[in-house]
């Protein structure tokens, strides 16, 4: 499972980037969505990959950003009451444990938001105009979005 943080904004940019990011749910800074692994989510992703950084979620991070940014409809945080009620799974570690794992989609938990607004980041970004190997905050991170994801929360 990728976690996607939309970095950059989309003013004069083409359409076909734009079209991309609205697909996979990102309209603003600092948005994440959680996306499976498939080619083509992978496709989206290399399309949009100048304007977001991505990178493998693992089950801890991503609980911690559940408990913190998860919402319900209603602007309702997330809470482990609601997770035992409107799933099979005990607490929110367990939900995110399953969702990594690919055994349940966020959709299948009902009235929980699919897209998590995020804070930026504490310390900020380093550049969002080069990529994350040369040093900037775009493109891949592989594990080490974890870090990004925490400084978000």
């Amino acid at each position: 499972m990728y976690a996607v943080v939309q970095v950059r904004g989309v003013v004069n940019t083409r359409r076909d980037i734009k079209e991309t990011l609205k697909m996979l749910r990102l309209h603003h800074i600092n948005h994440c969505v959680l996306v499976p692994e498939t080619p083509e989510y992978l496709g989206m992703i290399r399309k949009a990959k100048d304007f977001i950084a991505f990178g493998e979620v693992d089950a801890a991070t991503l609980a911690t950003i559940l408990t913190t940014r998860g919402r319900l409809t209603g602007n309702k945080p997330l809470t482990e009451e609601y997770v035992k009620t409107a799933t099979s799974f005990g607490s929110i570690a367990d939900f995110a444990a399953a969702l990594v794992n690919g055994e349940i989609r966020m959709k299948d938990v009902p009235e929980l938001k699919p897209v998590l607004r995020m804070h930026p980041p504490r310390k900020g970004y380093k550049t969002t105009k080069r990529t994350y190997t040369q040093g900037g905050a775009l493109g891949y991170y592989g594990t080490e979005i974890n870090d990004l994801l925490i400084k978000m929360r």
